[in-house]
């Protein structure tokens, strides 16, 4: 039975651009899902899709059980969307912002007030609450985004970068709320360059270059495929470097890294503690002296380098402009302001 969330053989090109080339995506209801990839790798598309805001060439995908090329309105009132840019109407101010985005989905004026206010104090801006957004800072203006999204507590969520702009304080703000969020079984879609983010949040990563699924699977099954535990050591004299490389390559289990001007060595360790213990009594019984040792397991960082071939920041492709959605529904929230600013002023 497929998840709250299901896409299967998802294709989107613009012009010669093929942005999503076969996507296949199933996250289980009350689970995270962490989509990661490298600028352009087609991430935003993939929510594009999935939140009906763009129509796929090919492939079907379902979202809380509804088709979302048959059933779009009906899908949209079933989930929150936190894109990459704040999408919060300047002219409002952040209290009238979520009391509109609370009565587009159709709450009392009484109960968006009340939801307003309650996200408003959960995201550190209800001394700012009757200020005009145009006023907020970029950290602020993404935080009523993020809060806008949570209006009607959706049961499946997408963010797209949601920490993209905030301070360390307010993305680990954001962190205790989205896990608060699948602890009271939300299911969530999360795309991110932030490592340790996916590393914290996510049950289960894919991770997606140049329009395609490459690697999936939990965060130690990533991490043990791009090569295991390193012992690495820093040799103090380096006169001795050429001895302590010899001890790494007979006790490892590869092929040794050297650096001659921090006089680190480094060797493939699948025995992990046991063999770091092995290469410490062989140098101690030769008499070399380290300035340090240890056990290096492998990070989000390497499964990258290892998968791509570059780094999570770097281009991997070309998702389309934030602008490059014509076959998705108009901005309402923009259309409506100003009946929602008549409404939420009584």
């Amino acid at each position: 039975m497929p998840g709250a969330i299901y896409a299967e053989g998802l294709v989107k090109t613009f012009g010669d651009v093929r942005a999503l080339d076969g996507v296949d995506i199933d996250v289980p209801e009350g689970t995270v899902l962490g989509l990661l990839g490298p600028n352009g790798a087609g991430k935003t598309t993939t929510v594009r899709v999935l939140t009906t805001l763009m129509r796929p060439d090919k492939g079907r995908a379902e979202v809380a059980g509804l088709d979302v090329l048959k059933y779009p309105n009906e899908v949209r009132r079933s989930i929150g969307l936190s894109g990459q840019f704040a999408a919060v109407d300047d002219y409002l101010t952040g209290r009238e912002n979520l009391q509109m985005v609370g009565q587009l989905y159709q709450l009392s004026a009484r109960d968006a007030k009340r939801r307003a206010d309650e996200l408003l104090e959960r995201f550190n801006l209800a001394e700012a609450a009757d200020r005009t957004a145009k006023t907020y800072s970029g950290g602020m203006r993404r935080r009523l985004d993020l809060a806008a999204a949570l209006i009607i507590s959706p049961p499946v969520m997408f963010m797209d970068e949601p920490t993209t702009g905030l301070d360390p304080m307010n993305r680990q703000a954001l962190w205790e709320v989205i896990e608060e969020l699948v602890a009271s079984g939300a299911t969530l879609l999360l795309t991110t360059q932030y490592l340790e983010e996916a590393d914290r949040l996510a049950d289960t990563i894919a991770v997606v270059d140049h329009g395609k699924v490459i690697a999936r699977g939990t965060s130690d099954e990533l991490k043990s495929q791009s090569g295991g535990d390193v012992v690495e050591v820093v040799v103090h004299d380096r006169a001795r470097l050429a001895e302590a490389e010899e001890v790494l390559r007979r006790l490892g289990a590869g092929e040794t890294t050297r650096v001659e001007h921090t006089r680190k060595l480094g060797v493939p360790a699948p025995g992990g503690a046991r063999t770091l213990a092995e290469v410490i009594r062989e140098l101690d019984a030769l008499g070399i002296e380290m300035d340090d040792i240890g056990l290096r397991r492998p990070t989000l960082d390497d499964v990258f380098l290892s998968l791509t071939g570059h780094a999570a920041g770097a281009d991997g492709g070309e998702d389309p402009p934030p602008g490059a959605a014509p076959d998705g529904p108009p901005d309402e929230r923009a259309r409506t302001r100003d009946q929602v600013r008549k409404k939420v002023s009584r």
